[in-house]
């Protein structure tokens, strides 16, 4: 086997051995890691050591939202977000981001705060240079409009962008040239300052927005502008570079000294640019990243780097999460206050970090960590015996890179299990075999009486394309810390130039057992349509697999298609199809059937539920109490749309909301409700009744489903019917809107009234280059859509080619027998539409 090719044994021998009656003691685990533990490095988290509550700050983007509805409310509100930074409306920088349009969708979702880059009102990049006198009166505009909008004491003014590169050109060695470009500066910053505060006297201002830390511009900064009364409300600063995971704790030290120095109260920082492009998407960086924002109490914003609307590569398509995204989802899930970490080596790129929290009140403690692989030890010291009792239950999770456009299911737990707490109130849980790209949670809470269920880990490995045997292809270093601009790759290598007629990729595996494996397969298609591949086991018939358009060769996304294998090795082979594809990695992983067990003491709550840790027996490590004005919301993954069974664990039933329809669910009783591709949030409410998880399985039926395809509309005003091989039918509807005239109507025959979801397949490619040296300006189109006189407004979001066709599920209420739904678009043309299908809520 390659030197990266590897079966995942994701946590030690030790843990596989817990008793299964009781638990372990600290003396049979010394004894049972043995001596190839001894040099495993140690991350220690000290629930005696409170840094604070929760802030969330890190968990920001530059042009994380495009529009509203882009990302979907429920792949938005899980997160949490405390702050983004969006153009000024109508800003000729990129053709979608207006902060007060996206402000609808932001703040319905619980978000903090939006920061305008008000420079983004100008077209290029860098910002045109046309003079102060040019740039004031868009700054009147802006301010005026911000100042009027909804909820405008939730938007912060940031007048200059990058100033130490962009205009004033204040990182020169020079320091003669810097004095005369930093007076000119200055002498702006007061002019614009003052401009905003005499239109809205409230505003909340931020800045000098530098590029790079400079201690020299700052502590001049300061200076002026306390002397000048012009000091910003909140710092910000840029840290891009791979080094800032060394360096930004010294910018921070620095910085407050600089303030302190200068009789400065501590102003709110917000590094609202930070990370690269081999860090978005990719959990083991991030958590790198957040962890020390976090420890900080600073916010934080990922850069943008490639198309908006994604918070910067952690959600695909609309709604569906990646492994980024369930890495944000852990950070939210964070409560009470964080507590000291202590990583193996503080400060170094690109090594094991994490952050940790303690919540006395939920007698929870979590662990975030990652950005190493091998083994490792999670030390959590200060255990209190009267909150947690003599032992507790460790749940160990992996949130795994699955790419940037790769669809990343609930994150598997590894491994429950019961620990005693040691004499000297530390619980350790040994760690093995983790991937540097992932992330891992810990959870703790008390143990309580029976044993935990232990979780069903499938057999899997995973193969680098690097590795394998390669015919007429090349392999590329990509996403390094020199190359920190790169995309990020497993192995930090990817396989392309496979565009002749004999390129193939031969992957040499083993699999233990004869049976069906899914494959995974990391890939990118930068040619604008469907690509494809052949696949070939042990030489044997090709079966074709088919690569949906990513925004790149390097963006990564992920296709998993089934093979049958038997036991032993085989060779795995991916030739050339119609078209160029590059390849990363293959996962191979024992086929099951999707299921997953959403723990209610780990799901969002609202109200005073009470958590009970009794028993930690059966799925779920304890039981959340619901009382009267309680819920619980829980974050469901659906591999695709289509039916699921849900099943509610609980002691008597619950109401359960999904998609603006409320169920009732007896406890134990499965129900078969319909969930979206993606997030699916699910609400409980109940009263005296305790929750300990809810179970979901099913690969996403369409038994009981309605179809309709493109030319089953009735078609109007310059909408038609066009040839597409691509469209399920082989015919979309096209040139739909423009024109009040212009639409599609789909007559429905439902078989009872109620709430349905309206899945409409569609293709949008809509772009605008506006010249920018590395930003992707695709853009979203919109269409009305009128069911039964109710018409509602849906955001489609670009699908990366007009042959690929993505699905969006949108909630509609039907009469009994027919109904119309009828697609439009008065003021602009709306995406192609393939087919619709409509479900009820509960099947």
């Amino acid at each position: 086997m390659s030197r990266r090719t590897r079966t995942r044994r994701w946590t030690t021998a030790v843990l596989t051995l817990a008793l299964m009656g009781g638990a372990i003691s600290a003396a049979q685990m010394s004894a049972a890691r043995g001596a190839e533990r001894a040099a495993a490095p140690r991350l220690s988290a000290d629930l005696a050591a409170s840094e604070g509550p929760v802030m969330l700050g890190a968990n920001g983007a530059l042009y994380g939202l495009s529009d509203d509805g882009v990302p979907s409310d429920a792949a938005l509100e899980p997160l949490k977000i405390t702050s983004i930074s969006q153009k000024p409306e109508g800003g000729a920088q990129h053709p979608n981001g207006d902060a007060i349009t996206v402000s609808k969708s932001f703040f319905r979702n619980g978000g903090g705060e939006i920061n305008v880059m008000m420079q983004d009102v100008y077209a290029k990049w860098p910002y045109e240079d046309l003079g102060i006198d040019d740039y004031l009166p868009k700054v009147d505009k802006i301010v005026e409009e911000v100042s009027a909008a909804p909820n405008s004491d939730r938007f912060v003014y940031i007048p200059f962008n990058e100033p130490d590169q962009i205009w004033y050109n204040l990182g020169t060695s020079d320091q003669a040239q810097y004095e005369a470009n930093r007076d000119r500066f200055f002498k702006d910053w007061k002019t614009v300052y003052e401009r905003i505060r005499a239109i809205d006297p409230d505003a909340v201002i931020a800045g000098p927005n530098e590029s790079a830390y400079h201690t020299r511009l700052l502590t001049d900064f300061l200076t002026f502008a306390k002397r000048e009364n012009v000091l910003p409300q909140i710092m910000t600063w840029h840290e891009l570079d791979s080094g800032s995971l060394r360096d930004f704790q010294g910018h921070y030290d620095t910085y407050r000294s600089i303030e302190k120095n200068l009789g400065i109260a501590p102003l709110k920082i917000n590094i609202d640019e930070y990370a690269n492009r081999r860090d978005l998407s990719v959990p083991g960086q991030l958590v790198q990243w957040v962890s020390m924002f976090e420890r900080n109490k600073v916010y934080a914003n990922q850069a943008y780097w490639d198309a908006a609307g994604n918070m910067d590569g952690n959600v695909v398509r609309t709604n569906i999460p990646n492994g980024g995204w369930w890495l944000f989802r852990w950070y939210a899930g964070l409560t009470g206050n964080t507590v000291k970490v202590t990583p193996p080596q503080a400060n170094t790129i690109d090594t094991l970090q994490g952050l940790a929290s303690y919540d006395k009140k939920r007698r929870q403690a979590q662990v975030v960590l990652g950005g190493a692989a091998g083994d490792a030890d999670v030390v959590v010291k200060s255990v209190d015996r009267k909150v947690f009792g003599s032992s507790v239950t460790a749940t160990v999770a992996e949130a795994a890179w699955s790419g940037y456009e790769g669809a990343h299911a609930a994150p598997q737990v590894l491994k429950r299990v019961k620990l005693k707490v040691a004499k000297d109130g530390t619980v350790t849980v040994p760690l093995t075999g983790m991937r540097k790209m992932s992330a891992y949670r810990v959870v703790l809470n008390p143990a309580g009486s029976g044993t935990p269920a232990t979780p069903s880990v499938p057999w899997s490995a995973s193969y680098e394309a690097e590795d394998a045997a390669i015919t007429g292809g090349k392999v590329y270093t990509q996403g390094t810390v020199s190359n920190a601009n790169g995309y990020a790759a497993s192995g930090t290598k990817d396989v392309g130039s496979l565009n002749t007629a004999s390129s193939k990729v031969d992957f040499t595996v083993s699999v233990p057992r004869t049976g069906t494996y899914d494959l995974g397969i990391l890939y990118g298609n930068q040619s604008g349509t469907p690509a494809t591949q052949k696949l070939l086991v042990d030489g044997a018939a090709a079966t074709t697999v088919t690569y949906p358009s990513t925004e790149n060769w390097t963006y990564r996304g992920l296709q998993t298609v089934p093979v049958s294998l038997t036991a032993g090795s085989h060779t795995l082979t991916l030739a050339k199809g119609n078209t160029e594809v590059t390849l990363d990695r293959v996962d191979l992983t024992a086929s099951t059937t999707p299921s997953a067990q959403y723990e209610a003491t780990l799901a969002d709550v609202s109200g005073k539920p009470a958590y009970d840790y009794g028993s930690s027996a059966g799925t779920g490590t304890g039981t959340l109490r619901l009382g009267s004005g309680d819920k619980a919301v829980y974050d469901v993954y659906a591999p695709r749309d289509g039916y699921y069974t849900l099943t509610s664990r609980a002691s008597a039933s619950v109401k359960l909301s999904l998609h603006g329809q409320t169920v009732t669910a007896p406890p134990g009783k499965a129900l078969r409700l319909y969930l979206v591709a993606g997030n699916n949030r699910v609400t409980a409410t109940g009263s005296g009744v305790g929750l300990r998880s809810l179970d979901v399985s099913g690969a996403g039926s369409s038994s009981g489903t309605l179809g309709y395809e493109g030319a089953d509309a009735t078609l109007a005003g310059g909408a038609r019917l066009e040839s597409s091989s691509y469209a399920s039918a082989g015919s979309y509807i096209g040139w739909l809107g423009n024109s009040a005239a212009s639409t599609a109507q789909f007559k429905v025959d439902a078989p009872k009234a109620g709430r349905y979801m309206l899945v409409v397949s569609y293709a949008n490619n809509d772009r605008r280059d506006n010249g920018h040296s590395y930003n992707t300006d695709i853009m979203s189109r919109t269409a009305d859509i009128t069911v039964g006189g109710a018409t509602r407004k849906v955001t489609f979001k670009n699908t990366w080619g007009w042959d690929d066709y993505w699905t969006l599920g949108v909630p509609v209420d039907l009469a009994k027998g027919e109904n119309t739904v009828t697609f439009a678009n008065a003021a602009a043309w709306a995406p192609n539409i393939d087919r619709v299908e409509l479900a009820p809520v509960l099947g």
